[in-house]
């Protein structure tokens, strides 16, 4: 930029940025622009198909591996079409159900607990979230290593070391990053239903991990060898995957429409409430049109997003070795390229536009890179401190779920523990998502109209304005710097 525009105001920086066609559409009588309402299309309806067909079959499957060796062994002479993988162990379905029972409590236990901290102690928490993870990692791939195993231990210790690095190369963007996740934590609190109905969902969630603990506890308990066992495992934990990601997803969609609604009412007479149809409405798109975009996205965004700020961080501290850093920016704008078609912003166009997912990623991603917001939202790491509170949530499940399995069945620890830090993870990440929905729907109303954020929060209106004129001015010194030296 040049020197006269360092020298103008942030707030007069950002308006003349974001003046653009993507703007807020305004009513005739000057209030902001209402959510669309209208008629919606439904989208991805193959996607939204796949996943319902996936969890009837899925669901059968369940019910049979876990019948199979309920309460007496080899109940439907399942044993006899795997005779190749047998072993002497056996046991039963009801040895190793109890302990994923549990795991369902504890980690429905550290996601209330966390989030009602969270409400009252937001920095203490978060700076937890960045810092302990590490050390957690690190202890329980000592405690692998102590127990001989060995491809767990060294799989902790590589996270340990990636966590260290990201959280070293971020250290900088911290306090910002505080401040954003404390302003979307105010906004949430303010809407008791936001909470509710991540308590709905987490309850349906704890439905469905009933039977899928059925099912993998009679896996667990079955014959096969280990081989065959873990395969069963993996597949049945992707599967608890993309459920437990199509569930937070859909809780965002709603989330995002309900805060939608409250920032584009502020400064109104009725913003202090919220209309009982803004929940039903949100709720009605998120499992009827939406779904099948929620599907969609939920299989690849989570992966996509993690390798991005993986790359970030590493990139931005590679400075004298021209040779990977070159391999490092081949990596990085490959995923830039991946996160212009899957990234968790185009949740919030869902809710509000009601559009497919592709085309509300791509919209999302251009309103960013047309109002230089995407300067912000690349600096901001609010989906990285609370992917690790969901992290750290799963661990401490799967600990003490691998503790109680280590006393009764030694021999399948690694197995239960596991299995049991994903159910974890999947509870914890469910109450985490509603923060994350409130930080994106904000960056979503930055961008389109400013004004919304002045309305809702003055002062962090101009905090978040000042950090946008340093990202740009920072952006604009590096691409002079590499002209220079070209």
């Amino acid at each position: 930029m040049s020197d006269s525009t360092n020298s103008a105001s942030p707030s007069s920086d950002y308006a003349s940025i974001s003046s653009g066609d993507q703007r807020s559409r305004r009513s005739g009588d000057g209030g902001t622009r209402a959510i669309v309402r209208e008629s919606r299309h439904w989208h991805d309806i193959f996607w939204s198909a796949i996943f319902v067909i996936h969890l009837i079959c899925l669901g059968f499957v369940l019910a049979v591996l876990g019948l199979n060796r309920f309460r007496i062994s080899d109940r439907l002479n399942i044993d006899r079409y795997t005779q190749g993988f047998l072993e002497n162990h056996k046991g039963l379905t009801e040895d190793y159900w109890p302990l994923y029972a549990v795991a369902g409590g504890i980690g429905v236990f550290i996601s209330w607990v966390w989030s009602l901290l969270l409400g009252s102690y937001a920095n203490e928490m978060m700076k937890v979230s960045v810092h302990i993870l590490t050390t957690y990692l690190a202890v329980v791939s000592v405690l692998c290593f102590w127990c001989r195993q060995f491809f767990w231990g060294g799989a902790f210790a590589i996270g340990a070391l990636l966590q260290f690095l990201y959280v070293v190369s971020v250290i900088d963007r911290l306090p910002f990053t505080m401040l954003v996740l404390r302003k979307a934590l105010k906004l949430v609190w303010g809407l008791p239903k936001v909470i509710m109905v991540a308590h709905a969902f987490t309850v349906f969630m704890l439905l469905w991990m009933s039977l899928w603990s059925f099912g993998a506890s009679g896996v667990v308990a079955s014959s096969m060898g280990d081989e065959g066992r873990w395969w069963l495992l993996v597949v049945l934990s992707v599967s608890l995957f993309w459920t437990g990601a199509v569930l937070c997803n859909t809780v965002h969609v709603i989330v995002s429409g309900m805060v939608f609604h409250v920032l584009f009412q502020c400064g109104q007479e009725e913003s202090s409430s919220l209309p009982p149809s803004t929940l039903v409405e949100s709720l009605r798109y998120a499992v009827t049109t939406s779904f099948g975009s929620i599907c969609y996205g939920s299989l690849f965004t989570a992966a996509i997003r993690t390798l991005r700020w993986e790359i970030r961080g590493v990139r931005s501290k590679i400075c004298g070795n021209e040779c990977l850093l070159c391999c490092v920016d081949f990596l990085f704008h490959l995923v830039e390229t991946l996160v212009r078609f899957f990234n968790k912003y185009a949740y919030v166009q869902i809710a509000v536009y009601g559009k497919g997912f592709n085309r509300s990623a791509r919209d999302a991603w251009e309103l960013f890179q047309s109002t230089g917001v995407e300067a912000l939202v690349a600096y901001d790491c609010s989906g990285a401190v609370l992917l690790m509170g969901t992290i750290f949530g799963g661990l401490i499940t799967g600990s003490c779920i691998g503790i109680w399995a280590w006393i009764k069945y030694s021999d399948r620890v690694i197995m239960v523990g596991s299995t049991a830090m994903l159910m974890g993870m999947v509870l914890v990440g469910l109450g985490m998502v509603v923060v994350e929905s409130a930080v994106t729907s904000i960056y979503i109303c930055f961008a389109e109209d400013p004004l919304l954020i002045q309305r809702w929060d003055a002062d962090f209106f101009t905090e978040m304005s000042e950090m946008l004129h340093r990202r740009l001015q920072h952006r604009s010194a590096r691409a002079r710097e590499v002209l220079t030296t070209a």
